[in-house]
């Protein structure tokens, strides 16, 4: 049975670690350079995990969770690819409401639950900082508040906590977000320790960030696949007149982590989320291992950056990356990371979509593209033109040996796409080669030699 059906797809190095020992300011300091930070390789490449990067004049500060014996580690750049790690603890003491000597065996050898640090400032001299430590009350992970005259600190933390939520988990991953003279908070209630759903909370606060003052908004909770039991980390970023809502989801300690994104033209919502997540394992191809913990910023040549964290390959450590950020209307496209478009969201006639098991992307697959006049059009959108690799999902269980599919490139010829025999429902990738252009592409599948069926098409 055939049918026509016409919808378009939504979303889709090694590095040199050199340690220079040098005396600035009586202080110890590291200076990471990566071989090629552009081509994937992490910008720090050592555990630097939750990176929150804040701009003051023409350097950019970064943030991280606890880690070499210091509560928060700090780092320094200018380009936001080289960075300089500090030796010094930027949060050398926690509030009187956390408990120091607590510890977090998930996360590794001196974890402390000091985590996931968020630094503004309010003034020239003023800086404030939110990071999340274990409340000694509660038993519960909190959001506290401290203030510094320099953005490298020394932070002298508040005695209360400034968000304690025991009775829906504790509170994590707080963030800000500034609007029209007002300052945002959004943060994760930590519902995943305890049974209960995890949501991402949104408040206005004081000027000086260290008072919640609004009505609280539950944004959005876990209610993907992807995201098992949990959303975490938001980051807010208005692009034109959209709201996006980065965010990160699954279990932080293996590579199902994930970053991402929602959208709203309404600040408090309603979210859609993204039917595919921002940035996977799969997504980079495994250079990249659990990406997330995501941060936005604008580099000094104007592009807005995402900076992330991802597992090194023995897991032991998470590296922090600095990746393009493109842009198509509201949807986020991040260099190097695959775009997955769907092959049942492609346009085509003489081919039917059917439900199909065997661990199908979306759970839909594309088949029946029996006939000479068979098509499936996907339509494809690249920042910059150039040679992509297309990656394409099928299944071939034709009798007679391996498959092919025609391809055709924006009404040009470009050869084949060949699969090997897997079975039907056996989903495997074929992997090539395209040239397309700047901005919309179609890339069209057709009758080639025997049979086989299409899943999705993964295009970086």
């Amino acid at each position: 049975m055939s049918q026509s059906r016409a919808r378009r797809g939504r979303l889709r190095l090694a590095t040199a670690l050199t340690a220079v020992l040098t005396l600035v300011a009586g202080l110890l300091t590291a200076t990471v350079t990566p071989a090629a930070a552009v081509a994937g390789g992490p910008v720090i490449d050592q555990n630097f995990a939750d990176p929150d990067v804040m701009k003051v004049g023409h350097t950019y500060y970064a943030y991280a969770t606890n880690s070499d014996g210091r509560h928060i580690k700090w780092a320094t750049s200018t380009d936001l690819v080289t960075w300089t790690v500090r030796a010094t603890d930027a949060l050398p003491v926690l509030g009187a409401w956390a408990d120091p000597d607590w510890t977090f065996p998930p996360g590794g050898p001196g974890d402390h639950g000091v985590w996931a640090p968020e630094v503004f400032a309010t003034g020239p001299k003023s800086f404030v900082m939110w990071y999340v430590a274990h409340d000694r009350a509660s038993g519960k992970q909190c959001i506290g508040a401290a203030t510094a005259t320099a953005p490298g600190g020394p932070f002298v933390p508040r005695d209360t906590s400034l968000v304690c939520t025991p009775e829906i988990g504790g509170a994590i991953d707080a963030s800000s977000y500034t609007e029209n003279g007002r300052r945002y908070m959004l943060w994760k209630n930590d519902g995943n320790c305890c049974g209960q759903d995890t949501w991402l909370h949104l408040q206005q606060v004081s000027a000086d960030g260290l008072r919640r003052t609004g009505t609280e908004t539950l944004l959005i909770k876990q209610n993907k696949p992807f995201e098992g039991t949990l959303v975490e980390a938001p980051t807010l970023w208005k692009h034109g007149k959209t709201y996006v809502l980065f965010y990160s989801a699954n279990f932080f300690g293996n590579g199902s982590y994930l970053s991402s994104y929602a959208t709203s033209t309404s600040l408090r919502g309603p979210y859609t989320k993204s039917a595919v997540p921002l940035m996977t394992t799969d997504a980079f191809a495994g250079s990249v291992r659990g990406p997330g913990g995501q941060d936005i910023v604008t580099g000094p040549d104007g592009q807005d950056r995402i900076i992330f964290h991802g597992w090194d390959p023995s897991f032991t450590y998470r590296a922090v990356y600095s990746q393009r950020l493109d842009w198509r209307g509201s949807r986020p496209i991040v260099e190097g990371a695959k775009i997955r478009y769907e092959a049942e969201d492609a346009d085509f006639t003489r081919a039917n979509a059917r439900y199909a098991v065997g661990g199908a992307s979306n759970g839909i697959v594309v088949g029946g593209i029996d006939f000479a006049d068979s098509r499936v059009t996907f339509h494809v959108y690249v920042p910059r033109a150039g040679t992509y690799r297309l990656y394409t999902r099928y299944a071939n269980g034709s009798d007679g040996g391996a498959a092919s599919h025609t391809l055709t490139v924006n009404g040009t010829a470009a050869g084949t796409v060949d699969y090997p025999v897997t079975g039907w429902d056996n989903w495997q990738v074929s992997e090539r080669d395209v040239t397309l252009r700047a901005g919309d592409n179609t890339v069209a599948y057709g009758k080639g030699s025997n049979f086989a069926e299409l899943d999705a098409i993964d295009v970086a």
